[in-house]
């Protein structure tokens, strides 16, 4: 269930929209007139963890930014497997293609946990297009960098090597949610076993065992249910 409400302090209604428009990369080279415009433009909704935000084949007519959450785009094969597709947390976006044309959604979009997302409607953003034509160019860009993340998911789910496929999860959540520290890189796991395993192609009780085997030869560190140390970086580049 969705609904608009008064976010929390370190929300939208401390910050006027700012704080999550100033996150987002596409907006990273507008002036300060500028982002006032597109924070004009904001609605702002709250998301349960396992809510459904869109489903495939809805409308996808507009951009979302999470504020503060996380969520996946997930798709399903036809035996029922999921597969995702992104994972988005603070700061990131989806649906920049959809703000120059209409289009139905391709996947799912589910709230991991409790999520504040920000949303700027196309039929808001076309009146802002058409004063501000440059941002057309950081919009294709975003896309293009998502195509290119899309490519790789494609070359990691073709090969049948599972180790293959969880070194790429990896690296994509080294690059999504990797903090560095003296020890190495820990990562926050916002998926569960499940979704690690259903990603990978493998049991969850193998995606454990995967994992307690990196561990014991040193290339990571199980710091918890939800978290990953890793500390040989080199391990997971493809």
């Amino acid at each position: 269930m969705k609904e608009t409400l008064k976010f929390p302090a370190e929300g939208c209604i401390t910050c006027g929209h700012k704080m999550c428009t100033k996150k987002v990369s596409l907006f990273s080279n507008l002036d300060d007139h500028q982002i006032e415009t597109i924070t004009g433009l904001i609605e702002r909704k709250q998301y349960k963890k396992g809510d459904i935000v869109m489903h495939t084949g809805d409308d996808f007519n507009r951009l979302y930014i999470v504020n503060h959450g996380s969520l996946k785009a997930t798709t399903y094969n036809e035996d029922g497997k999921e597969q995702i597709l992104y994972i988005l947390n603070d700061g990131d976006s989806l649906g920049e293609l959809s703000l120059l044309k209409k289009v139905t959604s391709p996947y799912d979009l589910i709230a991991l946990k409790d999520s504040y997302i920000c949303t700027i409607p196309k039929q808001r953003f076309d009146a802002f297009i058409k004063e501000n034509v440059e941002i057309v160019f950081g919009i294709l860009e975003s896309a293009h960098e998502k195509i290119i993340s899309l490519e790789k998911l494609v070359g990691a789910i073709a090969s049948n090597d599972a180790d293959t496929r969880l070194r790429f999860l990896i690296q994509r959540l080294i690059q999504e949610t990797g903090q560095k520290n003296p020890e190495g890189i820990v990562i926050n796991l916002q998926l569960t076993r499940e979704d690690m395993a259903n990603f990978v192609g493998v049991t969850r009780e193998t995606i454990s065992r995967k994992l307690s085997n990196l561990s014991a030869k040193g290339v990571l560190k199980i710091l918890d249910n939800k978290q990953l140390l890793i500390i040989e970086q080199a391990y997971f580049e493809l």
